[in-house]
């Protein structure tokens, strides 16, 4: 062994002898990996951003102290081959975290490696929101979710009230998984994607201008476009000549033309002109010191390498992910762990491959790393940078740009907690969550228009719009077909004004269904409807409950409802009519209280009205007389005592309610037509057993099965109206229905031309017709609010009395179906009153005589001195005491006040002479 080389060998021993000394001590260098497209709108201004950020943290005495942090960059060239790799060769590099990648098809691929050797992806620009799945636990995205960006997307739409829109979309990862999460965002705001518009990736102009071509005959005038920055800007040129950047679109623009706006060095204003008046989202980050020294430094390092690209939003997310890295990785030392790498034996070559797998090691701290970066919590360019329990950052806003001609300006933000606002998040993110108050400032559209679209057309594909009509059996003047394509009816009158409301011209195909001969089934038309056969039903449709589950219906343009009609019978008077108003217990009760009334005056009055005495036989004259003769107030007798005034007056009361009564009753008895089977209503109907007839085709026969349980035996289907007169003529007996239930509108009809049959009870369902659409039409609310127009204008009206007004039975009285005659029980309360009236002045008038009786005997026995009178008179019978209070009640109440007054004179003059006659005896 030479000098040499026993000098060379001890130098590597202590080389040696030091590496294992130092094996525990915190490391001089840790790599970290960068993977992103150099050549691109985003890579341009991260790259910088980047190696800022770097600079930045090995500057900093207080994150990685002793510990360089060493950047390792690879392109992936806007490839996924070459991405993946380039992802692969930058993993022997033993780095222990990865920065990127940018593409979201990239990131789904370089997941399952860094899955399988533990090294975490920290993304600043793969929006994609599947990336987020569990499937990919080293995956953190260090930017906005797309989540969330549809979610802002979704919450335009709704403050501006579309409901369809057509997604341009850029046919790969990134864009499937974009518009996959606006499909939900609108459909939580009941709106959805109407068209999807796949862009396939790398597609030239002519490609791009024939998707657009297409998404241009569809209906939806709202523009949802996600697609890549560098290759985006052709979709507008090529919308500009297709016209489609003109007054009535709308078009919303995810982040990626935000970053490219912000990237241009210098906007050509040419360019601009193509995409004046969009709608553009991107990532808020708020002001601060920290941001404002980002930029200035930024700027001057771009200068001076002369870098003509902007600085991003995305520019910010990567500043932060380089310091998160490093952040981590401090905690990640400071905690006592070692940077090391283990071999995988389960990536090795063979068979002679040259792809090196064996050179990917397993990063050993890879999960505590991990766990270090979930608990990353700092303030940083683009704000709080912390993640959730979902692994998202925290905070997600947007702003929200409005590009007019020079440029954009801001019209408002949107954040998770409280939605669309004028205000920054920052700001309401202080306060309690509040979406109610969701507001942005005016937006100019495309075509310098400053009023807001409507956000669809009736769609351009040169298609009429397919409007099924029912071919109808019956009841022709809602409608009926004379033709192909020619129908007429209320119902198509109705659709046709409505129709020449809407703000944009509308060709209509009508195509009848039904052979004319027997109605169609209504819900089938529906149902054609709802499977795209036919794009609306136009007809005398019910909105019904099963309906509405499968279309939608616009706002009604006429009430219907159940009603039950039934045959009725028109009654000849006879000559006996007058009697029947009131039943023979009413006739009889009614001439007792006459009678009682009479003779309860009578004794009320006998004894001081000289009108009410005479013979026996003028007495019974007058209590008959004056009783009945109260029924036209005509009696002669004036009634004098205050009992029999008071008896009188409530008797006249009975009298007054009794002669109003009949007079009602024998007028509606004289003009009645009463029902022919009995059936007065609901109740009765369905209690019946008697057979029911219904329109056929309509729900009338579910709702009759499941609602009111009436048996299928029981219902016959009709189709036309002499049908329907033709059952209710011939009745049950003759192989007739007893009644009709159909809806007001065509029994209104069929009353029209028959008039010997009434609508009998109250109807019992409320709904409308309507016209019925594919679900979630935009058409179906512009009809409702053209038909609303109609009838705000009176042309609704207008178009119901040219078709419905008939004067044939117009005079008919509803109210004149089923009288019924007047019984007992209809006066209880009445008749009751009146007697108890009488009783109760029989009562005081019995009390009162037997006062003025027992004053009356007791001055008579006064008058009577002597002792063989007085036992006459306690020797005479007792009956006769009874003789003598009759005999008292039938003398005048004057004469017994006369005798009572001259017999208390008498007694006084009689105490007179016996006190003098006492007194000459006492003289002598």
């Amino acid at each position: 062994m030479g000098a040499a080389q026993l000098v060379a060998w001890f130098l590597a021993f202590a080389a040696a002898a030091g590496v294992v000394s130092a094996a525990g001590a915190r490391p001089s260098e840790v790599a970290v990996g960068a993977l992103f497209t150099y050549d691109s709108t985003i890579g341009h201004a991260a790259r910088l951003a980047i190696e800022l950020a770097v600079d930045d943290v090995n500057a900093d005495g207080t994150v990685l102290s002793g510990t360089k942090l060493s950047l390792k960059s690879r392109d992936t060239n806007c490839s996924a081959f070459i991405g993946t790799v380039e992802a692969l060769q930058l993993m022997e590099e033993n780095v222990v975290a990865v920065i990127g990648p940018q593409s979201s098809g990239i990131g789904h691929v370089i997941s399952h490696v860094a899955n399988e050797l533990h090294i975490p992806l920290l993304s600043f620009a793969a929006t994609d929101p599947t990336l987020s799945a569990l499937e990919y636990p080293y995956f953190l995205r260090t930017t906005i979710s797309d989540y969330f960006q549809m979610n802002a997307v979704a919450s335009i739409v709704d403050y501006y009230q579309w409901k369809r829109v057509t997604a341009i979309y850029v046919d790969d990862d990134y864009g499937r998984g974009g518009v996959s999460a606006l499909g939900d965002a609108l459909a939580s705001k009941r709106a959805m994607i109407s068209y999807k518009a796949a862009i396939p990736p790398n597609s030239n102009s002519d490609v791009i201008s024939d998707i657009l071509f297409t998404a241009n005959m569809m209906e939806s005038r709202v523009m949802v476009v996600h697609v890549n920055p560098d290759t985006g800007m052709r979709i507008f040129s090529a919308a500009n000549e297709l016209r489609m950047m003109a007054t009535g679109y709308v078009w919303i623009v995810t982040d990626w033309l935000a970053a490219v706006l912000d990237s241009s060095a210098s906007r050509d204003l040419k360019d601009m002109s193509h995409i004046r008046g969009l709608i553009v989202l991107r990532q808020h980050t708020p002001e601060s010191d920290v941001k404002n020294e980002f930029i200035s430094k930024w700027n001057t390092v771009a200068h001076n390498r002369s870098i003509t690209s902007g600085l991003n939003s995305y520019s910010f997310y990567a500043y932060d992910s380089v310091w998160t890295v490093a952040r981590a990785i401090d905690q990640f030392l400071n905690s006592g762990q070692q940077i090391n790498f283990s071999t995988d034996p389960k990536l090795h070559d063979s068979n002679g491959s040259t792809l090196r797998l064996s050179t990917l090691k397993i990063f050993d701290g890879g999960e505590q790393m991990l766990q270090q970066l979930l608990l990353t919590n700092f303030t940083g360019v683009t704000g709080p940078v912390q993640f959730g329990s979902d692994g998202h950052l925290v905070r997600p806003a947007y702003d929200i740009l409005n590009v007019g001609g020079s440029g954009y300006r801001l019209i408002g933000y949107w954040s998770n907690h409280s939605g669309l606002s004028v205000a920054a998040p920052e700001i309401l993110y202080q306060k309690p969550p509040n979406t109610s108050a969701q507001q942005l400032y005016n937006v100019l559209w495309p075509g310098d228009s400053t009023t807001t679209p409507k956000g669809w057309v009736f769609r351009n594909n040169g298609k009429a719009l397919r409007v099924g009509v029912p071919n109808k059996a019956s009841f022709k003047d809602l409608v009926s077909s004379r033709g192909p394509g020619n129908v007429t009816g209320y119902c198509i009158d109705v659709f046709n004004a409505a129709i020449k409301l809407l703000p944009y011209p509308t060709p209509v195909q009508f195509v009848t269904i039904g052979d004319g001969t027997k109605n169609p089934s209504y819900i089938g038309i529906v149902q054609m409807v709802a499977a795209n056969i036919l794009d609306a039903a136009v007809g005398d449709f019910a909105i019904v409950r099963n309906g509405t589950a499968i279309s939608e219906y616009t706002q009604p343009y006429v009430e219907a409802g159940l009603v039950i009609v039934a045959p009725v019978k028109q009654i000849n008077p006879s000559a006996w009519a007058f009697l029947k108003p009131f039943t023979l217990e009413m006739w009889c009760v009614t001439g007792a209280l006459f009678i009682l009334v009479g003779i309860v005056v009578w004794l009320l009055e006998h004894r001081i009205n000289e009108e009410f005495r005479g013979s026996p036989r003028q007495q019974v004259i007058t209590i008959f007389w004056f009783s009945f003769s109260t029924m036209f107030t005509s009696h002669r007798e004036n009634v004098l005592s205050t009992l029999g005034r008071f008896v009188l007056i409530i008797w006249l009361f009975v009298v007054l309610i009794i002669n109003s009564s009949y007079t009602a009753s024998l007028t509606s008895i004289l003009t009645v037509q009463q029902l022919d089977t009995g059936i007065t209503g609901l109740d009765s109907l369905i209690s019946s057993s008697l057979p029911i007839g219904y329109q056929n085709g309509k729900f009338t026969k579910k709702y009759l099965i499941q609602e009111l349980n009436i048996p299928v035996s029981r219902l016959v289907a009709l189709n036309t109206i002499q049908e329907y007169a033709d059952a209710l003529n011939r009745g049950p007996k003759y192989g007739g229905v007893a009644a009709i239930v159909d809806e007001k509108p065509y029994i209104d009809i069929f009353l029209s031309y028959y008039c010997n049959f009434r609508i009998v009870g109250q109807q019992f369902t409320r709904e409308g017709w309507g016209f019925a659409f594919q679900r979630d039409s935009p058409l179906a609310a512009d009809m409702s609010t053209a038909i609303l127009q109609l009838s705000e204008s009176g042309q609704l009206q207008r178009i119901h009395d040219e078709w419905f007004t008939r004067p044939e039975c117009a005079s008919d009285d509803e109210s004149q179906v089923g009288a019924t005659r007047l019984g007992v029980g209809s006066f209880s309360g009445l008749f009751l009153m009146c007697a108890l009236t009488c009783i109760f002045a029989l009562v005081v008038f019995f009390i009162r005589i037997c006062w003025q009786y027992n004053q009356y005997s007791s001055s008579e026995a006064a008058s009577e001195p002597s002792a063989p009178d007085a036992d006459a008179i306690q020797r005479r019978p007792s009956g006769r005491s009874f003789k003598e209070l009759l005999q008292f009640v039938d003398k005048k109440e004057e004469e017994i006040r006369m005798k009572m007054k001259r017999r208390s004179s008498d007694k006084d003059n009689q105490a007179a002479g016996s006190s003098d006659a006492l007194s000459v005896t006492s003289a002598y």
